[in-house]
């Protein structure tokens, strides 16, 4: 049994691309053992297997067909191998279309081609005479690479009829083993085919030499039988047949001159239409004329030309003029639809469009060409406001997440503003404080804005031209300035007035659609319902900052400064005002709102260093930001021409005043805040103080911690400072920038600042005075002490000394943060303590005459200490407490007393320097 033969591989085709029907050669090994073993062929996916011609085993030569795949494979089915494999392919070319009147370098080989209806080949007769082997002998192809004889013979070809043939080449091709004898043969073919052609001409000549032969022997014939016989029998047989061979003639002549003289006729009639043609060529060349400007763009050749021909012909009876001037009217006819779309046609400029209108007028177009004009430029511009929002929402839906574009607007608009938005200048004081936000809106725009941006330049930019439009439309400037033209200008002022109103809505429709887009975008919440889904639509997470709602405002005045420009009527353009009011009124909120955020912020922002005046930077930070967001809201409050105050609505008014009073009562609590934090939450890490001051308790060490009762001195001096100075210029600030109910705004912000500086008051007096309080009574009877028992006095006791000098340290430390505050917290602790002194004397049920000079003594010490920071309260605790002493009756006890008094003071000079009044002298507010 015979083993299987390997499956068919093609190894390659020549050539390797090429077009549809592009003969090839495929190469390859098992290729099939015959013409009948081939049974499947495709190239690209294409079934070729029709044209395939099988020469061996390695090569099969065949035609590409229409293969839907550019490149593929050529796979071999063969009986023998079964489905082959392919390590080359093809691909296959898009064939250029090539007219009937284009040059192609492509040479259609008409001598052989396959017929692929009849499955064989089918000649044709060549479109040139020329043979197939011209030489007449058998052709031996060679093996001569086609490279090599192309390098060989540049420039040439071996093609018979080209005109660079090379002959070298072709016998070279084609006869390169061929014997010499046989090329003369070939010699002797070539001449025989020469001769042939001469010899086609003379055919002529040859065929009609035996008619003149005849001819001129029946004439002969005639003459000789007239001289000879002289009958009448002759004569009359000659003239009979005479007669016949004039008639014979006749009748030749007439038939050869029949064709002649018809031809003259002809030539006349000919001649007579081509004088026709000639003397009307105007009317019979005009519609191709026609044609031909159109395709030129020559609208004004054509309108003249068919101006002259309806003249001259358009009331014609003649059937031939009447055929062509209807062929013009025809033409004509398409142009005016051609004109009418080209005006229609968006986008346009204003001068094509005046110009298409005045041809439409020359033509005499039906209808009213110029409203045509203005409804459609009003439908387009309406159209591109929305496409515009469509577009910007659509964008903002999708890349909310990925993208944030620039403001990118194109070079012919005026210069955006946003560029020129920058942070304001560091503060004098507290430099440290920054907004809150982020800054990333400095670099880019949100989609509201740059939407805003981009369709008020679209109005701007289209409505001009829509106004211009309808201006030359009612003074009749669209048409010719001539006296035939009055007319018609007449006509088209007067559509003009009629259509007045409709113009008028078409303008206010244009309006409405910008402010409501812009609405939608910036104000949904000053829509209806039904608008917001037109003209709504967009994202809003958070609402835009008060800067871009300032550059949303100048754009939109800008906007608005460029329609007024076009003497558009006010009363068309007063709800753009109303918009800019809206959204003034709405930046002011906002901004203010955004303010408030900001004071609330600030207690991350204070940094607890003192000055010399007791003050961190939080107040000034706090007066800065306020100055900073009313600076930022000049160009939002200063009314340009046209425009209302921002004020004048009650509610307004209201609603400032509530925000402005909002962000006092929030600084407010931010002051609370930081007063009434717990020590944990509070970082004094950094905490540092001015060293300039020259006093010796005027500074805090580094590396300590602020206690709460420090945090609360700090609080009360701030109070203070913002009581008497910060408050009050921020009042002046507010006048200044027009702000409406600012004594309101100054009162409620006073009452609320006393009422916290009284509560931090309190609870600081409530943290000092209450130990030294607390500790009179158990110092007092320390050691079983019994004013009815006691010893003779020798001085002051110990608790006492100790409440003072707890007195002293209170004082360090109020001195220490701020002098100003020294004589009210002072004055307090001794009330307090005065009064508790009272109390405790007057508890007391009897005394000794040693307990009630101790007694006095201690009373007496206490009071003269404090002398400079007693209070008609605390004069009348003291008085109260000596007076439920026994009075000292002895002049020995009164000097006992002096002497213990002066001991008591010159012991404890150094300690009791605070309470001296040159001290207090620097203290006084």
């Amino acid at each position: 049994m015979s083993r299987a033969r390997q499956p068919p591989l093609v190894t390659g085709i020549s050539p390797n691309e090429g077009i549809s029907w592009t003969k090839v050669t495929i190469r390859g090994e098992n290729l099939g053992t015959g013409p009948t073993d081939l049974i499947g062929l495709t190239i690209c996916g294409h079934n070729c297997l029709l044209t395939a011609e099988w020469m061996s085993a390695s090569k099969i030569v065949c035609r590409v067909g229409q293969a839907k795949n550019d490149k593929g494979d050529i796979i071999v089915t063969t009986k023998s191998g079964g489905k082959g494999t392919s390590t080359v392919s093809f691909k296959l070319l898009k064939p250029e279309k090539i007219g009937i009147l284009d040059q192609s370098a492509v040479w259609v080989d008409e001598m052989n081609y396959y017929d692929m209806r009849t499955d064989r080949n089918k000649g044709i007769p060549p479109l040139s005479l020329r043979p197939a082997n011209p030489l007449g002998i058998e052709i031996d192809k060679g093996r001569f690479p086609q490279k090599d004889l192309e390098s060989l013979f540049p420039g040439m070809s071996a093609d018979f009829t080209s005109e660079n043939f090379s002959a070298a080449w072709y016998l070279i091709e084609n006869h390169s083993t061929t014997s010499f004898d046989q090329l003369k043969t070939a010699v002797v073919n070539l001449k025989k085919q020469a001769n042939k052609k001469n010899e086609g001409s003379l055919a002529y000549v040859k065929g009609g030499l035996s008619t003149f032969f005849e001819a001129q022997d029946a004439l002969s014939a005639i003459h000789q039988k007239l001289e000879a016989d002289g009958t009448e029998k002759v004569e009359g047989s000659m003239t009979q047949k005479l007669e016949n061979v004039l008639n014979r003639a006749s009748n030749t002549a007439d038939t050869l001159f029949q064709e002649v003289l018809g031809r003259k006729d002809k030539a006349d009639s000919t001649r007579n239409a081509l004088n026709v043609l000639q003397r009307f060529k105007f009317l019979f060349n005009l519609p191709l004329n026609i044609e031909r400007n159109i395709q030129k763009g020559d609208y004004d050749v054509v309108i003249n030309d068919y101006e002259k021909a309806k003249s001259l012909f358009g009331k014609t009876e003649v059937q031939v003029f009447k055929k062509y001037y209807a062929e013009v009217e025809t033409r004509i006819g398409a142009l005016r639809e051609l004109l009418l779309d080209k005006l229609l046609e968006t986008p346009s400029t204003l001068h094509d469009q005046k110009r298409y209108i005045r041809y439409l007028s020359d033509l005499h177009a039906p209808g009213d060409p110029a409203w045509q004009c203005i409804g459609a430029q009003h439908q387009w511009i309406l159209q591109l406001m929305h496409n515009c929002k469509e577009s910007y929402v659509k964008e903002q839906k999708g890349n909310a997440l990925l993208h944030s574009p620039m403001l990118d607007l194109d070079s012919d608009v005026r210069p955006s503003p946003i560029g020129h938005l920058s942070q304001s200048a560091s503060l004098k004081r507290g430099s440290s404080f920054q907004s809150g936000r982020d800054d990333a809106w400095r670099y880019k725009a949100p989609q509201q804005v740059v939407f805003v941006e981009k369709l008020t330049k679209l109005v701007v930019s289209q409505l001009p031209n829509f106004w211009k439009l309808w201006v030359s439309y009612v003074n009749g400037s669209l048409f010719s300035e001539t006296a035939e033209k009055s007319g018609q200008m007449e006509r088209s002022k007067k559509n003009a007035r009629q259509r007045q109103n409709d113009f008028k809505k078409m303008i206010q429709e244009v309006m409405h659609s910008l402010v409501k887009l812009i609405r939608g975008a910036l104000l949904p919440f000053s829509l209806r319902e039904g608008e917001l889904r037109q003209y709504g639509g967009w994202e809003m997470k958070s609402e835009l900052s008060g800067q871009w709602l300032t550059h949303v405002i100048q754009t939109v005045r800008l906007s608005s400064e460029s329609l007024t420009a076009l003497e558009i009527p006010n009363d068309m353009l007063q709800i753009i005002q109303d918009l800019i009011l809206d959204l003034r009124v709405r930046c002011i909120i906002v901004t203010l709102q955004h303010t408030a955020e900001d004071i609330k912020r600030l207690a991350e922002k204070e940094d607890w260093v003192v000055d010399n005046e007791g003050l961190t930077s939080l107040p000034s930070q706090f007066e800065q930001c306020i100055i900073h967001s009313l600076q930022s809201l000049k160009t939002v409050l200063d009314c340009k021409p046209g425009e209302a105050s921002v004020f004048q609505q009650q509610k307004t008014q209201e609603d400032v005043c509530q925000l402005s009073i909002g962000i006092m009562q929030g600084f407010i609590d931010c002051l609370e805040q930081l007063s009434t934090k717990p020590d944990g939450d509070i970082d004094t890490s950094h905490l540092s103080v001015d060293v300039s001051s020259p006093d010796l308790f005027g500074s805090i060490h580094e590396e300590s911690s602020l206690s709460s009762e420090q945090r609360l001195l700090i609080a009360l001096s701030n109070c203070r400072y913002l009581e008497r100075h910060t408050f009050l210029n921020i009042a002046e600030h507010f006048e200044k920038h027009g702000f409406q109910g600012v004594d309101k705004i100054t009162q409620v912000s006073m009452e609320s600042l006393k009422e916290l500086d009284q509560r931090l008051f309190e609870m600081y007096i409530e943290f000092k005075a209450d130990p030294i309080v607390g500790s009179l009574e158990p110092g007092i009877y320390a050691g079983y002490f019994d004013w009815k028992d006691c010893l003779v006095p020798t001085g002051v006791r110990n608790y006492l000394k100790e409440a003072l000098v707890n007195i002293i340290a209170v004082h360090a430390e109020v001195f220490t943060i701020s002098k100003d505050l020294v004589p009210r917290v002072m004055s307090r602790v001794v009330e307090a303590v005065s009064e508790e002194l009272s109390r405790l004397m007057q508890c007391v049920s009897s005394f000794s005459k040693n307990g009630a000079l101790q007694a006095k003594l201690e009373i007496c010490a206490l009071r003269d200490t404090v002398a400079i920071y007693l209070t008609p309260e605390s004069k009348s605790s003291f008085k109260q407490a000596l007076e439920a002493l026994p009075q000292l009756s002895s002049g020995t006890d009164r000097k006992l007393l002096e002497e213990l008094l002066n001991k008591f003071k010159s012991s404890m000079h150094l300690q009791l320097t605070c309470f001296q009044a040159s001290s207090s002298a620097m203290m006084k507010t």
